[in-house]
């Protein structure tokens, strides 16, 4: 998407060069900012194209120099305004939610409400809310209406975050190299590989050779990816990954080292998980490594139930055991090789254009499939989605 329409809700941007995707962190951080207001003097206002509320704005927006495509986004997706005293702000999608945490509400039938009724709701709520709110204003919109109080979010900057992990990342693993990241309101991420880095791999590919696979084969390599949020989607997370064959396809390698932007949290805390990236590295791995050692007789069957014990989209899913069955047919085989082809999903969302966050989180999703006990979906029979 362009740049100049960086204040739409659906404003998305991919970045091939770290240098790019830095400098862009920085333009975003000087047109942001945080504030603090008492949840109660916090008001939703139904924010509709022919009221005196839209004209008064647009007057005012014609005399600030400020872009009139930031009130007409908003009108096409939230249609919401918050009204803090007397002045008006659009409300961009990624804050819909954390209103509702203020307001203490929640359930999908409130956004079926016409949009009067919907802002009177949280209205009521908001006047008997305790505590201080802290709002992120972000190219002209807020953003997130979080938790005000210290025991709340914790801010932690967001170029500063990417600016330690490359600093960290650079100055640690000589095979370092910045691989792309993107932006979204709601998330920003990074992926970094460690190519040249044996240590990361040795005892895979070792156990890779003991079950008649050569790793040479599938062109491995050792992938960090670093997310964080500035709207409560996502703590500052550092994701071990690997990326497999000449596409590079991903394959996720469990939970990440999490720090939420809870009371405490900090940057120098942020440095310290960056710290720990080798030994998470190696006990992620190694959880992929012991699905070499268990067979499974009724691989479809078990692909199926694992997609839907860990939330896999059918969609996806049954393409993904379309082409697994097509690559390897029906005969036993490894729970490594059923992880591997559950990953092939990735692949697809790439392909049909998907957000990266919406990736992000299908690659945690799949992810905690290297918990599950896979000889409990092992049995034969017909299995319906």
């Amino acid at each position: 998407m362009d740049e100049t329409r960086v204040y739409a809700d659906s404003f998305q941007m991919m970045f091939a060069k770290q240098e790019e995707f830095l400098d862009f962190l920085k333009r975003m951080g000087r047109n942001s900012f945080w504030d603090r207001k008492k949840s109660k003097e916090l008001r939703l206002v139904a924010f509709d194209k022919d009221s005196q509320v839209a004209d008064n704005l647009r007057q005012q927006y014609a005399e600030d120099g400020l872009d009139p495509g930031i009130l007409d986004d908003t009108l096409e997706n939230t249609g919401l305004l918050l009204k803090v005293k007397k002045q008006y702000y659009p409300v961009r999608d990624c804050a819909v939610k954390t209103i509702l945490d203020r307001a203490g509400i929640s359930g999908p039938t409130l956004r079926k409400l016409d949009r009067t009724v919907y802002a009177r709701i949280l209205n009521d709520c908001l006047r008997v809310a305790r505590g201080d709110a802290l709002l992120r204003f972000s190219q002209g919109k807020v953003s997130a209406v979080l938790g005000g109080d210290s025991h709340d979010y914790a801010i932690l900057d967001m170029e500063q975050i990417f600016m330690c992990s490359v600093e960290y990342l650079q100055k640690t693993f000589k095979g370092c190299r910045y691989i792309g990241g993107f932006y979204e309101h709601s998330m920003a991420s990074a992926v970094w590989e460690l190519d040249g880095e044996d240590g990361f791999l040795k005892a895979y590919k070792d156990e890779l050779l003991m079950n008649g696979v050569n790793p040479q084969d599938m062109d491995l390599k050792p992938v960090i990816r670093v997310a964080t949020s500035n709207t409560g989607d996502s703590g500052a997370n550092i994701y071990p990954m690997l990326f497999t064959g000449a596409g590079s396809k991903t394959i996720p390698l469990g939970n990440p080292l999490r720090l939420k932007h809870k009371g405490g949290a900090t940057i120098q805390k942020f440095e310290e998980q960056l710290g720990m990236i080798y030994g998470k590295y190696q006990f992620a791995i190694g959880n992929l490594t012991k699905l070499l050692s268990v067979e499974i007789k009724n691989p479809v069957n078990c692909m199926i139930g694992v997609m839907k014990k860990i939330n896999i989209p059918q969609k996806y899913g049954m393409e993904a055991v379309e082409l697994f069955k097509a690559q390897y047919g029906e005969d036993p085989c490894s729970a490594h090789n059923l992880y591997y082809g559950i990953s092939e999903v990735l692949f697809m969302l790439e392909v049909n254009g998907e957000e990266g966050s919406r990736i992000s989180a299908m690659e945690e999703k799949i992810g905690r499939a290297l918990g599950v006990e896979w000889s409990d979906y092992d049995f034969p029979g017909d299995v319906k989605w």
